[in-house]
């Protein structure tokens, strides 16, 4: 009996496990039989492939077809199987040869025209087909972003007809070569020397940015909190190359990924209206949420208190391990979420507690309630928690001679801060263990006093009291010092705003 097998790739999270795609051919009525777990959209290609074969002249056969996706047990979802369906049937039929088949992976949505139409998740099937040693072949408008993994073998095509005249050998189909893909950091990046004032905001800051510390801000309306926070990105070091390809992947599973964003650390603003499952990720078929959109970049929720409580409890997990789990009756998926988490609230309802002009009449309980909508093992969580008082007047207009430091002066600090972690460690501060803590952040005898009086005035908790020895451990890596001082505790116990006021 004609059989034809096939190479392609599904999408289980950031995973890209193989797919068999094996074409059968039997006497009997003509059908079209789909079976290997398909979705609604899978099972829809029966028709576009139908059309597709036939507006493009090939013979479809009127016999049983039968098209096993192996392995059975993994469910398959999108139109990307279009292709591969539609060379098995003339792989099948004999209108195709089928020797030079194995050496390839096939993906793409097939018009009715037999056009191929892009697909998702490109950039995160061909890091796996690579590493399997294969060729993969895909529409043109996806096929850019796949170039973007070093040394593969990626083939654009347009319509079904040119994959056909590559594979029989008439008009080869060209490699892809690897875009201009270089680092735009600076690109569009707003500047830290816009924001007027806030030298103590700056230098929470530059101490978040270095060794990637989570940042609560607290201030009045107009203070300049989410100017601070648009600027994060421009101060963190610039994105390896394998950072790059994780943040890129995980946006190519949104059919959202755009070149021009290569090697920028992505800011991820979602409303305070958002979900849950936009927030984490989810859904039926799971897709990746704001956290993992905003791996190796910086995930900024403005109006903290606003959130819905249980919104902002899924945070936690996410905080301590980097990672994602998502899990589902169907499905389950893992998505990478080690992203910087940035938030900014009012002191109180009105947004007036310690403004200058006194409006406030906000009375403590209505303040305890409205702090009190943020848990405090959330807020154990956040390594800085810090002031942003508002400005008097004579601060705000720029004069001539007035000198503020860049992005770009700030940047060249952090990334020495942050070489100095990973010849260390390996790692930024903030992803330190308890026992990794206790051999790199061990304070001197003095410090070590000054931290014991904290504990005991503030009542931390072990974690507060790790991560204040992690964010003076950052203080130290800025200085370019080794040894841990009470100088470098005393600075990292300020960043506690909340722990002092409860």
């Amino acid at each position: 009996m004609p059989l034809a097998v096939l190479h392609s790739r599904s999408l289980s999270g950031l995973d890209a496990p193989p797919v068999a795609v094996e074409v059968h051919l039997a006497t009997g009525l003509p059908a079209f039989n789909l079976v290997g777990l398909p979705d609604t959209e899978v099972k829809e290609s029966r028709e576009r492939v139908r059309a597709a074969l036939q507006n493009a002249e090939f013979e479809f056969p009127r016999r049983k077809i039968t098209v096993n996706l192996a392995p059975a047990d993994l469910p398959k979802e999108s139109g990307r199987f279009d292709l591969p369906i539609a060379l098995g049937i003339l792989v099948a039929t004999g209108q195709l040869p089928a020797a030079p088949l194995a050496a390839y992976e096939f993906a793409g949505e097939l018009a009715l025209t037999g056009d191929l139409r892009p697909i998702r998740g490109a950039l995160a099937m061909t890091l796996k087909a690579h590493r399997d040693g294969r060729a993969f072949v895909l529409p043109a408008a996806s096929a850019e972003e796949a170039a973007l993994v070093r040394d593969a073998v990626v083939h654009p095509a347009r319509s079904l007809l040119a994959v056909c005249a590559h594979l029989t050998g008439r008009e080869l189909l060209p490699r892809s070569v690897a875009p201009n893909a270089t680092s735009r950091h600076d690109e569009g990046t707003p500047d830290l020397a816009d924001v007027r004032g806030q030298a103590g905001a700056k230098r929470a800051l530059e101490v978040a940015a270095a060794g990637a510390h989570s940042l609560l801000m607290l201030g009045p309306p107009g203070t300049g909190k989410s100017m601070l926070a648009q600027r994060l990105p421009g101060l963190l070091p610039p994105m390896s190359e394998d950072e790059s390809l994780e943040s890129a992947a995980v946006h190519s599973l949104t059919g959202r990924f755009r070149l021009e964003d290569w090697g920028k650390r992505p800011l991820r603003t979602p409303h305070h209206t958002a979900s849950a499952v936009a927030l984490v990720g989810g859904g039926s078929d799971p897709r990746p949420g704001e956290i993992s959109l905003a791996h190796h970049g910086v995930l900024f929720l403005d109006e903290l208190p606003e959130w819905d409580r249980r919104v902002l409890e899924v945070l936690r997990e996410p905080l301590e391990a980097g990672r994602i789990h998502i899990s589902r009756a169907a499905r389950q998926a893992s998505f990478p979420a080690r992203f910087q988490f940035v938030a900014a609230m009012n002191p109180c309802p009105c947004g007036y507690l310690g403004h200058p002009s006194g409006r406030c009449r906000c009375t403590p309980d209505q303040i305890a309630r409205y702090r009190g909508r943020i848990s405090g093992p959330l807020l154990d969580r956040i390594d800085l928690q810090i002031e942003v008082p508002s400005l008097p007047a004579e601060a705000l207009p720029a004069r001539a001679g007035q000198s503020t430091e860049t992005s770009a002066t700030v940047r060249a600090r952090v990334a020495t801060a942050a070489a100095r972690q990973r010849a260390r460690q390996g790692k930024p501060n903030a992803q330190l263990q308890p026992r990794e803590i206790e051999r790199i952040c061990r304070p001197d005898a003095e410090g070590e006093a000054l931290l014991k009086s904290a504990l005991a005035r503030l009542s931390l908790s072990a974690r507060a009291y790790h991560r204040i020895l992690k964010v003076a451990r950052t203080v130290a890596d800025l200085a370019s010092m080794d040894a841990l001082s009470a100088m470098h505790i005393a600075e990292a116990i300020g960043y506690r705003r909340l722990d002092r006021t409860g």
